[in-house]
């Protein structure tokens, strides 16, 4: 009798582990396995703080998910990256108030932008990245591109007939970061794709532009002085600027491993 009664309960629970299977509760079902393998470990607990605790693991599994599918959806040279990740040696002049006031990311809620200048290997995109990791764990979305992509990109877009859904894409990520702006001279055909870009997404998205030149020898890229005007004024009066300094992280690897090989 007592045979009996264990199949059935046995029966009820692989039953019921099947339905939350189902119904995609991945979370939910690990919490309740666990419950079920450690009873003694959970025997403290009421009904209802087992059921809160078996909705909350679910609420956090589909979090991570939901941030592993953004981060690979964003395309970004550098994932994951976290802030612990940043180096603020004095000599890059990066002051950590700022970065750390940043990744509060008041900046997305208020469509604001960054613009990260510096010389190559310094680690613009890398904090870039930092930046957009960020972003993307507090449920926003984020896309990553080279400048020179993007202009290639618009115009294949326009010559496959396409052009009108890339740039509504474009135009839904929250955050969309911009790397390597002025690494070439942009003609007034490209220049006008990328203010089209910029300007179908001012007010309702934030940008990262990571460049080598300082923000003051932006105009210098351009061929057409209307259409810098117009593209400098939607990306930098809302901006906060950090302007890396110092040795690149290229040369710093080289010469601590340089280092480590003295006698």
């Amino acid at each position: 009798m007592v045979s009996s009664a264990t199949s059935e309960e046995d029966d009820m629970i692989d039953h019921t582990l099947d339905q939350i299977s189902q119904l995609k509760l991945n979370g939910l079902k690990a919490a309740l396995l666990e419950q079920m393998e450690q009873p003694n470990h959970y025997a403290d607990m009421g009904f209802e703080e087992r059921i809160t605790y078996l909705i909350d693991r679910e609420v956090l599994d589909r979090n991570n998910r939901r941030t592993k599918r953004m981060l690979r959806a964003s395309k970004m040279k550098f994932k994951p990256v976290f802030p612990e990740d940043i180096d603020y040696r004095e000599d890059r002049n990066l002051k950590k108030s700022a970065v750390m006031s940043l990744l509060q990311n008041n900046w997305i809620q208020q469509h604001q932008n960054i613009i990260i200048p510096g010389a190559t290997g310094s680690g613009k995109t890398h904090l870039a990245c930092v930046f957009g990791n960020q972003v993307i764990i507090s449920g926003h979305s984020v896309y990553y591109t080279r400048i020179p992509s993007l202009i290639d990109d618009v115009a294949l877009a326009r010559a496959e007939g396409t052009y009108q859904r890339f740039i509504k894409r474009i135009a839904r990520y929250d955050l969309l970061i911009l790397d390597d702006f002025g690494l070439s001279s942009l003609t007034t055909p490209q220049a006008q794709e990328l203010l089209e870009v910029i300007e179908i997404r001012s007010g309702a998205g934030s940008h990262i532009i990571t460049s080598q030149l300082p923000v003051k020898e932006w105009y210098s890229i351009f061929k057409n002085p209307t259409l810098a005007d117009a593209i400098m004024d939607r990306v930098i009066h809302n901006a906060h600027r950090l302007n890396l300094e110092g040795d690149t992280m290229r040369k710093l690897k080289n010469r601590v491993g340089l280092s480590d090989t003295l006698p």
